[in-house]
């Protein structure tokens, strides 16, 4: 008799935890705090860092927030190569330096968004990431007339909350699979050694516009990768704009 009761006893408890654990999946799986979800979730949100593709297709991107000294130096660069890029600015820079942003424009290449403060924007809420995104689309479009649909996080920092808001605002948000590290100063050779042996089909490649060896580094690069038969475009034409998918790699993949 004792020991009926005690395994009833045990039974009832192993019940209990198993009742508090599909519970607490259940519960935990559709909440979100901070804009992250739980371990639980199916999946998490992610930008796109590279794209799916057969063809030597690729693109380069810089970041400006900070001065603007090698900047007519790059577009000269990339005239002289034939390329196109996508340049993603912040609020400020684009407010202190409204002729060069024509310029970059007028010269064919396109505009990406940065935000307004240069935030880490998993730490935003909605509105304050709208106001981040919609502060700078605004600027830009006053300067260029063309609305940006392209956003590349501050620090590469992101969270679900940011890639849905962005999302519901039209923008897909964009990362990169190849860091040349250029804002380190290691010298010339070490950033085209970076981008040169890590680029691949499909690669978004981060530079930075003020970077110190960007005039020395940058046509060696676009030569190399030109050489070894790459096209270089801008972002928006190297991804998917519908009927995608993002795999836990951060490639973008076209649906079949």
């Amino acid at each position: 008799m004792k020991v009926y009761i005690l395994n009833k006893k045990v039974a009832i408890k192993v019940t209990a935890v198993l009742i508090l654990l599909v519970v607490s999946i259940m519960f935990t799986g559709v909440i979100k705090e901070n804009g992250i979800r739980s371990v639980f979730s199916p999946a998490r949100e992610l930008p796109i860092y590279y794209v799916d593709t057969p063809e030597k297709k690729i693109a380069i991107s810089f970041d400006a927030a900070w001065g603007t000294d090698f900047t007519n130096d790059i577009l000269d660069t990339l005239d002289k190569y034939n390329v196109k890029t996508t340049f993603f600015l912040v609020d400020f820079w684009v407010k202190k330096y409204p002729e060069v942003v024509k310029e970059i424009d007028r010269r064919g290449h396109e505009i990406g968004n940065h935000s307004t403060n240069h935030p880490y924007m998993s730490k935003l809420d909605d509105i304050q990431i709208i106001k981040e995104i919609k502060t700078t689309e605004d600027s830009i479009k006053n300067v260029t007339g063309k609305k940006t649909i392209l956003f590349r996080p501050p620090f590469g920092d992101y969270n679900d909350r940011l890639i849905r808001v962005c999302r519901e605002n039209g923008y897909y948000v964009i990362q990169w699979d190849v860091d040349s590290l250029d804002w380190k100063e290691f010298g010339v050779q070490p950033v085209v050694d970076r981008v040169t042996r890590n680029v691949k089909n499909g690669s978004i490649v981060l530079f930075h516009n003020n970077a110190k060896y960007v005039s020395e580094y940058l046509p060696i690069i676009l030569e190399k990768l030109q050489t070894d038969g790459y096209k270089i475009v801008p972002i928006s034409e190297l991804i998917h704009k519908d009927d995608f998918y993002i795999d836990n790699n951060g490639k973008q993949i076209k649906k079949q």
